[in-house]
């Protein structure tokens, strides 16, 4: 797995590698205007700590910030995102702590409100594989990564609301 942020647009300026994790990217580079991924999939985050907007790439080049859906040229810190070969399943409840109704989805699904008929969700239990939330339907807005384990409120997933409007898999892009 490989990611390479650039200072400039087009794969310009300084630049810097990476091949894992990094918390803070700011001793590396002041600002990212592009980014390669050579191979794997990432979540960049707008601030260090992999806190902030974040973004979910796959392999790939992405020229300047906009082709990421990114808000400013403010990438701080990123996770790989390691390859799962199997199922995938995910809880979903209205309620902090998997309390309220309950949606169980092993797909991907393009519209929660119209699936689940509530457009708020408050926590939630990855079982297997790795996921990305929306704020929007149709994959759209604020994206929020989530590894297996469990979000008993919406906080935990890095979200400032509890609106999720999509999900999808993260799978065969490797």
């Amino acid at each position: 797995m490989m990611i390479i942020f650039y200072e400039d647009s087009n794969f310009q300026g300084k630049f810097h590698e990476s091949s894992g994790d990094c918390a803070d990217l700011h001793s590396h580079l002041t600002c990212c205007n592009s980014i390669r991924v050579e191979n794997g999939c990432w979540v960049v985050y707008e601030r260090p700590n992999y806190m902030g907007h974040q973004y979910y790439l796959k392999s790939g080049e992405y020229p300047n910030y906009q082709s990421w859906s990114g808000f400013n040229d403010s990438i701080r810190s990123c996770h790989s995102i390691p390859h799962h070969h199997g199922s995938y399943r995910i809880r979903l409840y209205d309620r902090e702590d998997f309390h309220g109704q309950m949606k169980e989805y092993i797909n991907d699904c393009s519209n929660i409100n119209k699936s689940f008929h509530v457009s708020d969700i408050l926590s939630c239990n990855v079982l297997e594989g790795y996921w990305i939330f929306y704020e929007n339907p149709g994959f759209q807005g604020n994206q929020y990564f989530l590894r297996p384990g469990e979000y008993r409120k919406f906080s935990e997933w890095g979200s400032l609301n509890s609106r999720v409007g999509s999900l999808k898999r993260i799978m065969d892009f490797y």
